[in-house]
């Protein structure tokens, strides 16, 4: 059965055809086209952790592609009445997919590993490959389709959000670099990792800002405080005060690189008004494209667990 866990569950192949197929599907709403390719089919969302993009566009999504999605509260005892086992054995028989949005990946890992049902990683401790997807999204779509050897830099911490955009980036051809506080850099054991399963990654990691993002296509940043994290902020405010995403940032790179956040902001912070709201961020868009990624990756999850066919999906 094939799941998304974290991204290192799909061959280049596979990523690109979630892409293309997330592409067209955009291409047909705007035309004013919802092909309903999951009739019928039902998507249970399980969230640990607070949620606006990664709920309302699987279940804007599953609404768009003719199927339901179901919320499940507290009281549906999730890891409380019953074990995790048990728990996706039963939703399995009520439902076509689950999506997890848990505290430790080791919670989505558990899901996938019973095997019963597709399991969609929502986002954990470690990886957000939902979100990733969508960013490669709408760099595509700024770039006019060819993101080969261009250059994204994230400037912030090396979150999860970053791990899952490493992969995302190496196979769309991009070109990594990670402005952050030594403290906060990504360790070697995750490259070791990375680098076993894709081979060598152009990826690079400093503190020096200006090296970082002197050739960069797109800066990327996020919260310097994820949930779970809020008895560091005062400690994280004071290490990251000097990696603020402002208009004297942006002057350093390239005229024409673009800004992404994967929201919420916290202005003022990571990212200034003027840069958020300006020409040169994308971030709306890629708010936007969440949508289109997730509807993407439901099609492709459906087609390679035999729930429709290829041809079916008509989306080449």
């Amino acid at each position: 059965m094939k799941h998304l866990r974290s991204l290192l569950d799909l061959t280049n192949v596979e990523f690109q055809t979630i892409i293309s197929w997330s592409r067209s599907l955009k291409a047909k709403l705007k035309a004013g086209q919802r092909p309903d390719l999951l009739k019928n089919r039902t998507c249970a969302l399980i969230f640990e952790k607070a949620s606006l993009r990664t709920r309302v566009s699987f279940e804007a999504g599953m609404a768009q592609l003719g199927g339901t999605a179901i919320y499940l509260t507290s009281d549906a005892g999730w890891r409380e009445r019953e074990s995790i086992a048990d728990f996706v054995r039963v939703l399995a028989e009520y439902c076509d997919f689950v999506v997890c949005r848990a505290i430790s990946q080791s919670t989505v890992d558990e899901l996938a590993l019973h095997d019963v049902i597709p399991v969609i990683n929502g986002l954990t401790d470690q990886s957000h490959p939902c979100q990733a997807i969508g960013d490669v999204l709408t760099m595509l779509e700024d770039s006019n389709g060819n993101l080969q050897g261009k250059t994204i830099t994230f400037v912030g911490d090396g979150n999860n959000v970053v791990k899952s955009l490493i992969k995302a980036s190496h196979l769309a051809g991009m070109r990594f670099r990670l402005a952050c506080p030594q403290q906060y850099q990504i360790a070697d054991s995750f490259f070791a990792l990375i680098n076993d399963r894709y081979g060598q990654i152009d990826f690079a990691q400093s503190e020096n800002l200006r090296d970082m993002v002197a050739e960069a296509d797109y800066i990327y940043t996020d919260v310097w405080t994820s949930m779970g994290q809020e008895a560091e902020n005062e400690s994280r405010k004071t290490a990251f005060a000097h990696f603020q995403v402002n208009s004297k940032l942006l002057s350093i790179a390239p005229k024409h690189c673009k800004v992404l956040h994967c929201l919420p902001a916290r202005r003022g912070l990571e990212i200034t008004d003027d840069v958020l709201d300006s020409e040169r961020s994308i971030v709306f868009q890629q708010a936007g494209n969440r949508l289109h990624a997730q509807k993407g990756l439901l099609v492709w999850l459906a087609v390679a667990n035999g729930y429709i066919t290829q041809n079916d999906a008509g989306l080449g």
